[in-house]
């Protein structure tokens, strides 16, 4: 009955050790440290998968501004606004999205992509 608990023990120490290293950066990949972050390669999808349902042209849902090329991405990551609101919590006034923060890996990709100049290609 020892050598059971003992063998139970061992096992449960293994798993809990081996999930243990688990994060959220594990589920997205990572970018290459020599591929430039640019909008039309990275930062577009991130804006129309999160974004342009409700930043569209004309927007929707109370929206003030549409956010559907570079340019009027552009214009809010050049000011601030965007990686301001999409770093706030989530049921923070202003944070967007609004159905939830996006991972932290991407709002570190588009704080990179602002970092690198806001390139466009």
């Amino acid at each position: 009955m020892k050598s059971i608990n003992l063998l139970i023990l061992i096992f449960s120490l293994i798993l809990l050790f081996r999930c243990s290293s688990d994060n959220q950066s594990d589920l997205i990949e990572e970018q290459d440290p020599g591929t430039s972050i640019t909008y039309s390669s990275t930062i577009q999808s991130i804006i129309n998968n999160n974004c342009v349902g409700c930043h569209s042209n004309p927007p929707q849902n109370g929206a003030p501004f549409p956010l559907t090329d570079f340019d009027q991405v552009f214009t809010r990551a050049n000011n601030g606004q965007l990686l301001r609101s999409i770093s706030r919590q989530t049921g923070e006034p202003r944070a967007m999205p609004p159905s939830g923060r996006l991972p932290q890996a991407t709002i570190d990709l588009v704080e990179l992509w602002i970092e690198e100049g806001i390139k466009e290609n």
